[in-house]
């Protein structure tokens, strides 16, 4: 990646914050299927807010930007978020319910999801101190949950300095001129089969590939692959978030995109183990662990 000013220090998410409704079944429904579930929970959840709590798990300082309902919900996640350690002073509290996942988890880990942006997408018109405190952070981390104008501003904010991490999920068609100023593009597959088009020489483009590890691709055409972990893996929910929050950790911290890589592929791997969003996600003594212990469970 280029090298740029590190003046700034931890990280800054820019991001959606969700109440998850986790329903679990035996097989995902096909089209047109009814399926019985087998239980349901409620948990704490969003791409932006599960990458917080990743990184703050992980030891990075963090501050989240978002956007919340003046609502139980909202307050709820709120505090979840400031029981990370996350700095919470510039999530916004808006007139409309606050974001809503339904997240449907199969017995062998598979998930859908159905995501109500709700607060999630008054998210925009950045202000002043948020500009600002993007543009001092050493590492920017944004997903595509929320306004595609909001994450373009973020870039475009911290551009000059951070190290700006842009996880394309959902993915959604994005200027490449959006591309061309951000360092590491992280995807899984079925991301990088629908940007296909997209231009994605300027970035180091990361894709997931599940229990087959991660490859690191970069403009020059040199390719790195982390081979996968043997899990026994439970529920896949938030694992691409563990991965991008730890890997944000690790860059904050000034590692080596390789070894950063290699330890949030580690991260991940625990949290398939382990039901629900926020709630699998690792701490960074379990990472540790896991990666003195080559990886096993």
């Amino acid at each position: 990646m280029p090298e740029r000013s590190r003046a700034g220090t931890g990280l800054v998410v820019v991001g959606s914050a969700n109440v998850d409704l986790v329903i679990a079944v035996r097989e995902l429904p096909q089209r047109g299927d009814t399926v019985l579930a087998t239980g349901m929970t409620r948990g704490a959840g969003g791409k932006g807010a599960n990458q917080a709590v990743a990184a703050a798990r992980d030891g990075a300082g963090v501050t989240f930007v978002g956007s919340l309902g003046r609502d139980a919900d909202g307050d709820w996640l709120l505090g979840q978020l400031a029981e990370a350690g996350i700095d919470t002073s510039l999530v916004r509290r808006v007139g409309v319910p606050t974001g809503t996942a339904v997240v449907t988890v199969a017995e062998d880990g598979e998930n859908a999801i159905v995501v109500v942006g709700g607060a999630n997408q008054n998210l925009i018109d950045l202000t002043d101190t948020e500009v600002a405190t993007i543009a001092g952070a050493r590492v920017l981390l944004v997903q595509l949950e929320i306004p595609v104008q909001t994450v373009t501003a973020a870039i475009a904010a911290a551009s000059d300095r951070a190290t700006v991490v842009l996880n394309a999920a959902p993915a959604l068609p994005l200027p490449d001129e959006l591309l061309r100023l951000v360092d590491v593009l992280v995807v899984n597959e079925t991301e990088a089969r629908a940007m296909s088009g997209w231009d994605r020489s300027v970035p180091t483009t990361i894709t997931t590939l599940g229990s087959r590890g991660v490859t690191l691709s970069r403009p020059d055409g040199t390719r790195v692959e982390v081979p996968g972990i043997s899990v026994n893996a439970i529920d896949a929910t938030a694992a691409g978030d563990t991965f991008c929050g730890v890997l944000g950790a690790a860059l904050a911290r000034g590692q080596r995109i390789e070894d950063a890589v290699e330890r949030a592929n580690a991260a991940a791997s625990l949290a398939v183990r382990r039901r629900g969003a926020q709630s699998s996600i690792p701490h960074a003594a379990e990472t540790d662990a896991h990666l003195t212990g080559g990886g096993r469970p």
